[in-house]
């Protein structure tokens, strides 16, 4: 039961708000491509996860990435993990701003005359209010809305399927070959949880499952991922849309999008809670800001990018895929290969890897990185 509980957070903590983004990404640059990005990327970032688990078990007493920068690699290490921390959840906060938009969007449009900005705008008042008063609303219940996401996105597949056509898939499109890149990476990063399964499986026994248990996850995930992206390009075609609900609508009516829009709101609003409070406390404990100055700038940078015109959410979630990817995935290619030679405990497990293996996934994300450059 222990080991089926950290299955599903490291799950849940994956599958979120960037699956929205898949179906569009692959649909423009062909389902070869997108499967390719998806082998490619899937096995490197399996691999930063094992990289990372095996770093904390290396390492005595409780850490996060930021404290195994400091230990392993010094205050340039920290330095450039802060950023990347910071940079990526304000990107990911305005994705999930763009979002909130477009689901508020899809079911209040036809009670209320407002447009998706000011839509958005309701969403980021609400949730900026609880993260002002600390309060994440439905932490207690989170298990049953992520099981509810869950469902909702199994009743929208089903009646997909009888609407799926071969004829609407695009295999290949050169022209926009590097566009999947950011975005299935954001899909897939789950690094954030890592420590979170050391934590919570202490026993030696447990500890020892938590290498299968990630490669069963990625597979999972993966697997999920690409079913999803191929019944919903299948439905929709070039039509899809980069919600990827929207587009579904004049094929499964109104009633189901709503229903998928709601499962969807709830994910991304307990996403943002869970991304805006930790981004506060990284300003007050990790920067020293006072309280008051981290929540206006936690809540107020995403709302201000937004309000700059950087409204999209594909382009918001390739922009923090690929530089969360490239930041911080060569910080844990590093901290892994000293934590090799300077940790203070024996590991429950021990990678042996290539000595080329390490540079190769630093040159995918430096590659990947670069090629935005070319969208």
């Amino acid at each position: 039961m222990k080991l089926f509980k950290a299955l599903s957070i490291f799950i849940g903590t994956i599958i979120g708000a960037g699956i929205f983004g898949l179906p569009y990404v692959v649909a423009k640059s062909g389902l070869i491509l997108g499967f390719f990005y998806f082998l490619v990327l899937g096995g490197s970032v399996l691999l930063l996860h094992l990289f990372l688990g095996e770093a904390l078990l290396r390492t005595a007493g409780q850490c996060r990435l930021p404290g195994l920068a400091q230990k392993y690699l010094g205050k340039p290490g920290k330095f450039f993990t802060m950023v990347s921390v910071v940079v990526g959840l304000v990107g990911a906060l305005l994705a999930f701003l763009i979002l909130g938009g477009e689901f508020l969007n899809i079911l209040f449009s036809s009670l209320l005359d407002l447009s998706r900005a000011q839509f958005t705008l309701i969403f980021w008042l609400i949730l900026s209010y609880f993260i002002f008063k600390g309060i994440k609303f439905i932490a207690s219940i989170e298990v049953l809305t992520t099981l509810f996401f869950f469902a909702v996105m199994a009743i929208i597949l089903f009646f997909s399927l009888p609407k799926f056509n071969s004829v609407n898939i695009n295999f290949l499109n050169i022209d926009d070959a590097f566009l999947p890149f950011g975005v299935i990476l954001f899909s897939l990063m789950g690094w954030s949880a890592v420590p979170e399964i050391t934590d919570f499986l202490r026993l030696p026994q447990e500890r020892e499952k938590i290498k299968k248990i990630m490669v069963l996850t990625m597979g999972i995930v993966a697997l999920f991922y690409l079913f999803f992206v191929v019944t919903v390009i299948g439905v929709s075609g070039q039509g899809t849309s980069e919600d990827a609900l929207s587009g579904l609508l004049p094929f499964l009516g109104q009633k189901i999008i709503i229903l998928g829009a709601l499962a969807g709101l709830i994910t991304l609003a307990d996403s943002f809670l869970i991304l805006g409070l930790h981004l506060k406390n990284t300003f007050i404990y990790d920067l020293k800001l006072p309280p008051g100055l981290a929540v206006l700038i936690s809540c107020g940078l995403p709302l201000l990018l937004f309000l700059l015109g950087l409204r999209s959410f594909i382009a918001t979630l390739g922009f923090v895929g690929t530089v969360v990817g490239a930041i911080e995935g060569v910080v844990i290619i590093l901290i892994f290969k000293r934590a090799k030679t300077m940790g203070d405990r024996k590991p429950e497990y021990n990678l042996k890897t290539p000595s080329w293996l390490p540079y190769l996934l630093i040159a995918i994300f430096v590659f990947g990185a670069l090629s935005q450059f070319f969208i």
